[in-house]
């Protein structure tokens, strides 16, 4: 059987490792175009790419999917199957009728909660206790296919975006060839999505960073949480960006700190930055001052550069 495996980023490499470590023959990768990366903005092939190139598989990487000139090298490959995983366009409908066996999708989320570009992130970020993998029919909507396979897996206190996108990147692949085989005989039932439990995780934007220190301490832990290790959450201070990788809840507040307001640094020490939240306090552990590497806040403070009173904006 012919598999075409359409993916980007690192997330859905294990799915066409697993593919091809179970047997199948998948005759083309599509992914999105090498795009400049770092300081010196150098052309970077994306990960899938250059895992398919080290199996020797061809790959193919258009602009946009929306012409129907675009196709053309996919029809050629004779698809039976397109396996997508984190592929970062919504596939045209004269792609999704062309394989046998339809087109289905490895999304990282417990449909219908946290449709969208960015469910790990938004999923840390509100606090949930759980994600986990669907595998779902591709249609013209984005996320809403009807539902082949899921698994359901833990988010711990200690979790971030970096832990849970390796737990689920393996998971979606070990979902994908159990499933396979049951498909392909015909002997999955396919379940719709119920609309009205259907959430949104857009790709994260630049306000998504920006620490509101008058939000509660544990939705400011969530918050830089769910943006580690990247895109990173921040913070101003006096027009400085400051980035956060770091925090830690603190349980009690001194009842001399409770009239302060949200975002002012009520000490810095040996164990880091503490911060007033917006019922309580947080603590600073690792801090990017700008133009900086990342570094323990207590080494921060040393050179008193923030000091208590000072207020982050």
């Amino acid at each position: 059987m012919n598999i075409v495996f359409m993916g980007t980023p690192a997330f859905a490499v294990p799915c066409l490792e697993a593919l091809l470590q179970a047997g199948y023959t998948v005759r083309g990768v599509v992914s999105q175009p090498d795009r400049p990366k770092g300081r010196k903005r150098e052309l970077t092939p994306p990960p899938v790419k250059v895992a398919a190139e080290a199996h020797g598989i061809p790959v193919y990487q258009p602009e946009s999917l929306k012409i129907p000139e675009a196709l053309e090298p996919i029809c050629a490959w004779q698809p039976e199957l397109i396996v997508t995983a984190a592929y970062g366009q919504i596939l045209p409908e004269a792609l999704l009728n062309m394989p046998k066996y339809r087109c289905i999708n490895v999304h990282a989320s417990l449909l219908p909660k946290y449709r969208g570009g960015a469910p790990i992130q938004h999923a840390i970020m509100d606090g949930e206790t759980f994600s986990g993998v669907t595998i779902m029919y591709m249609e013209r909507g984005l996320d809403t296919g009807d539902m082949l396979a899921q698994t359901k897996l833990e988010i711990t206190a200690t979790d971030d975006n970096g832990t849970m996108h390796d737990k689920l990147s393996a998971a979606g692949a070990r979902l994908l060839v159990e499933m396979l085989p049951a498909f392909l005989r015909g002997e999955l039932i396919a379940e719709p999505q119920d609309a009205s439990l259907a959430t949104f995780a857009r790709n994260i934007q630049r306000e998504d960073e920006r620490i509101d220190w008058s939000q509660t301490t544990l939705q400011i832990c969530n918050q830089v949480r769910g943006l580690h290790p990247w895109p990173i959450a921040f913070t101003m201070c006096d027009g400085e960006l400051y980035k956060i990788y770091k925090v830690e809840a603190l349980d009690k507040l001194s009842p001399l700190h409770e009239g302060m307001a949200a975002g002012t640094i009520i000490g810095c020490d040996a164990t880091g930055i503490v911060v007033r939240s917006g019922d309580g306090a947080v603590r600073i552990t690792i801090i990017q001052p700008a133009g900086k590497k990342a570094m323990p806040a207590a080494d921060y403070v040393r050179g008193k550069h923030l000091q208590a009173g000072t207020i982050f904006e």
